[in-house]
């Protein structure tokens, strides 16, 4: 790829995509975010990344969502962007809502892992190192550490947000009741959490549900506490892309590569309801991907949706779902029957 010339950021990029209120803060998002979960690592070309963080940005897409092992290898996607902030996206930082996490392995030994305030203000301070920032907009408890007492765990966001080295803090993949504890506790310390994250997807629909030994849905906690949610993986790691409705697993795509994703996903079952949600997609002009991040934006409580972009032509599909009208009642009752939680698991 020849090597992208200076950048200055488009002058029409708040022209056209939605923004949403994260609950009850004062923060806006854009309606999709991207995610540098995949795509942003060693093994990735550079000017690739970089171009498509310039295309986002020129889009209106001011959210870029990252943690500390993101990769391959761990920490390479959070440096990699910072190449690419210094280079093209610095003049550019206060218009910028930049993320990271800490919660799952990191480093060896005792500390690189979980939920310790030890852990998480580590990795923080190392996050800000690798990307070259003084501060990140949100900082995330990636995932919740039974072993950790959940004060401490909330003590270490607080600390991160008093402390200057973040502006609000955020949980992922907690449960309704732990993230009921979790807001009291940050209430409690004066900083209110801001945002949870957790997986959504017309084949993965937890957060609709109420889970054994849970007495409301996330959804619904979110929505009572005014917390925005912010969810991964609409797109079911690309199973509800048209990828794979043929029932062929192309070389070097996430079924065939990603340790999160097998070929035994591409189920009779899988086509069956995949091919039927295209066909609905079809009728509305929209491909099947445009189709899914349509679909979990419906609810309000929804703010944005991660998407994942290994190319310029597939950021620019994904945004174009933003143009769409929104479902009608009769559309969702017709795509209820195809989006099944657990397909992907079958």
């Amino acid at each position: 790829m020849p090597t992208l010339p200076p950048y200055r950021a488009a002058d029409d990029r708040y022209e056209s995509i939605p923004y949403r209120r994260t609950g009850r803060s004062g923060l806006d998002l854009p309606a999709l975010s991207l995610g540098l979960w995949h795509n942003f690592g060693d093994v990735n070309p550079l000017e690739t990344q970089r171009a498509v963080l310039r295309r986002a940005f020129d889009l209106g897409v001011t959210h870029f969502d990252l943690a500390n092992n993101y990769g391959p290898p761990y920490g390479s996607a959070e440096a990699n962007f910072g190449r690419h902030l210094a280079q093209d996206l610095r003049p550019y930082r206060d218009e910028l809502v930049i993320s990271s996490k800490a919660g799952y392995d990191m480093w060896p030994g005792p500390y690189g892992d979980g939920g310790s305030r030890k852990y998480l203000l580590a990795s923080l301070d190392q996050s800000l190192q690798r990307t070259g920032l003084d501060y990140v907009d949100i900082f995330y408890s990636h995932r919740p550490d039974p072993s950790v007492p959940l004060e401490e765990t909330m003590g270490a966001l607080h600390t991160a947000v008093t402390s200057g080295r973040a502006l609000y803090a955020g949980i992922s993949n907690y449960s309704p009741s732990r993230t009921r504890e979790a807001a009291r506790i940050l209430a409690d310390l004066g900083t209110p959490l801001l945002i949870h994250q957790p997986s959504y997807s017309m084949f993965n629909r937890h957060v609709e549900q109420v889970a054994e030994g849970e007495s409301e849905t996330l959804l619904d906690v979110v929505g009572d506490l005014g917390i925005g949610m912010i969810v991964f993986s609409p797109l079911q790691q690309g199973l509800l892309t048209g990828r794979y409705l043929s029932g062929e697993v192309p070389a070097g795509s996430r079924a065939a590569t990603s340790r999160f994703l097998s070929a035994d996903s591409i189920s009779g079952t899988y086509l069956e309801r995949a091919r039927a949600l295209d066909e609905i997609a079809r009728g509305r002009g929209q491909s099947l991907a445009q189709l899914a991040l349509t679909w979990v934006l419906r609810d309000p409580r929804v703010t944005s949706a991660l998407i994942g972009a290994s190319s310029v032509a597939q950021l620019e599909d994904n945004v174009a779902a933003l143009t769409a009208p929104p479902l009608t009642d009769e559309e969702i009752a017709a795509i209820e029957p195809h989006a099944v939680d657990g397909t992907a698991r079958r």
